[in-house]
């Protein structure tokens, strides 16, 4: 009898922590899908700043470069919370989007096309929602 209940303490003491450890990765898949999606809405912020400052490019052209440094800053802090395949295609194509728009500012441009830059935004924002 002491051997049955022995084994049913056991079996209790691998059930509890195979259910602990799971819960415990569980945990942090949310924590990283959490992550995931406030870094993309704070890109989208970003995005909408950059919008709104090349169409102002004449007033302030400085407003598009400080959208474009936040952007990347988000990018690197994404960048270091997901291993996801896809988030890491929409990051990179947004890196290079974001590059391009710089380029153009450097380059004199006062209306850069932002289209790849917004269309990277919306697939971060796919990927990132639970």
């Amino acid at each position: 009898m002491a051997a049955r209940h022995r084994r049913h303490r056991t079996a209790l003491v691998i059930i509890t922590a195979t259910l602990t450890v799971t819960a415990a990765a569980g945990c942090g898949a949310l924590d990283k899908a959490i992550d995931c999606v406030q870094t993309a809405d704070a890109i989208a912020t970003s995005v909408n700043n950059l919008q709104q400052a090349v169409t102002n490019a004449s007033n302030d052209p400085s407003q598009a470069s400080e959208a474009l440094d936040d952007i990347e800053k988000e990018l690197g802090d994404l960048g270091d919370k997901s291993d996801n395949a896809d988030l890491s295609k929409a990051v990179d194509d947004l890196r290079d989007g974001v590059g391009n728009v710089r380029d153009s500012i450097d380059k004199g441009d006062e209306t850069p096309d932002i289209t790849p830059v917004t269309d990277a935004a919306k697939e971060i924002g796919k990927v990132c929602t639970p």
